[in-house]
C-alpha cells in the first residue's frame, strides 16, 4: 500500500529530514512503494505540488523539492498502486482549491460501486475528477460532504464542524462500501479508507484501516535555546489543548519526535490556531 506524510507546525519548518534523511525516510519507503509521489506545500494559504509518477527513490526532483521545502503546512504521499493506472493524473495529493489530500488504501470491488459512489458526488465537484483511482473519488465524496456546512474557499475553518461532516460522510461511506478492515493481514483488496486531508491551516487524519502515527512533541528539542516559538508542548504532551507541531505518518519516522499509533476509526486534527482535537468514529 502506499505511505503518507502529514505536517503542520506554528512555524515554518523544513521537513527534509523526514522525506530524505531519516533512517526511514519517505523516499527510502519509495522502493516498496515505487508507482509516483507528490508533495504539497503551503505558501500563505496557497498550496503548491509536485508530483511525479517515478519512483521517489530514483528521483533526483524528489531531493530537490524535499531539500527547499519550508513551510508550516507539508503533504506527502508514495503511490504503491492498487487501482488505476501509473500516471500523474493517479498521483497523490489530489486538490482542490486550497483543499489537498492522500490516501493509503483502496476500495473493494471498486468498479462495480463506482457509479454509487460517484452518484453522491455534487456536479460541481464530479467535473474536476480527472483520474481513475478511488482515491480521487473519495476526496471529492468528502469534499461534497464538506461543502453542505463549510465554505471550501473560506478562510479560518473551524474544526469541530469539519471533524462533524467527515464522521458523517465516512459513515455513509462504508454503508455503500462495506465496513473497513483492521486486519493486519487482510489483502490489500479489502476497504481501507486512511488519509490526510488539509486546506492549509486545519489539518485532519484518519486511521481508517491502514496504521497512521501521530506526534506532537520530541523527546528533546535540538532547537530549543533558539527557536522563538520554544513552549513546554514541544517537549511534553499538551495540558492546555494547544500545539506547536503535529506529524502523521505511515510509520515512525527516526529523530526526536515521539511518536504514537492512532487507534482504529480515530481521526485526529488541528485547527488554524493548532489547537488539538481527537475523536473516534463509532458505528
Amino acid at each position: 500500500m502506499c505511505r503518507l506524510f502529514g505536517f503542520r507546525s506554528v512555524i515554518n519548518s523544513q521537513v527534509h529530514d523526514s522525506l530524505v534523511h531519516a533512517d526511514n525516510a519517505l523516499e527510502l519507503q519509495s522502493s516498496e512503494h515505487p508507482d509516483g509521489w507528490g508533495v504539497s506545500y503551503y505558501v500563505g494559504s496557497s498550496p503548491h505540488i509536485i508530483k511525479s509518477e517515478q519512483t521517489a527513490l530514483d528521483n533526483n526532483i524528489f531531493k530537490r523539492v524535499s531539500g527547499i521545502v519550508s513551510s508550516q503546512t507539508v503533504l506527502a504521499h508514495i503511490r504503491k498502486a492498487t487501482l488505476g493506472s501509473i500516471n500523474i493524473l493517479n498521483t497523490h495529493p489530489f486538490q482542490f482549491g486550497n483543499w489537498t489530500f492522500a490516501h493509503n488504501g483502496n476500495i473493494k470491488n471498486f468498479d462495480d460501486i463506482k457509479s454509487r459512489i460517484v452518484d453522491e458526488i455534487k456536479p460541481e465537484f464530479r467535473r474536476f475528477v480527472l483520474g481513475s483511482t478511488d482515491s480521487e473519488i473519495i476526496f471529492y465524496f468528502l469534499l461534497s460532504a464538506l461543502s453542505e456546512d463549510i465554505d471550501l474557499h473560506g478562510s479560518h475553518v473551524k474544526i469541530k464542524p469539519v471533524f462533524k461532516v467527515l464522521n458523517n460522510a465516512v459513515k455513509d461511506l462504508t454503508k455503500i462500501i462495506g465496513s473497513l478492515n483492521f486486519d493486519e493481514s487482510a489483502p490489500p483488496t479489502e476497504n481501507f479508507i486512511t488519509f490526510i486531508l488539509t486546506n492549509g491551516e486545519v489539518m485532519v487524519g484518519f486511521n481508517g484501516g491502514k496504521k497512521l502515527y501521530y506526534s506532537t512533541y520530541k523527546n528533546r528539542c535540538s532547537e530549543r535555546d533558539t527557536c522563538p516559538s520554544f513552549s513546554k508542548e514541544c517537549e511534553a504532551a499538551t495540558t492546555s489543548g494547544f500545539i506547536n507541531h503535529l506529524i502523521f505518518s505511515s510509520e515512525p519516522l527516526s529523530g526526536e519526535n515521539v511518536w504514537d499509533e492512532m487507534q482504529e476509526n480515530q481521526m485526529i486534527g488541528v485547527d488554524a490556531k493548532m489547537k488539538i482535537v481527537i475523536t473516534k468514529i463509532e458505528d
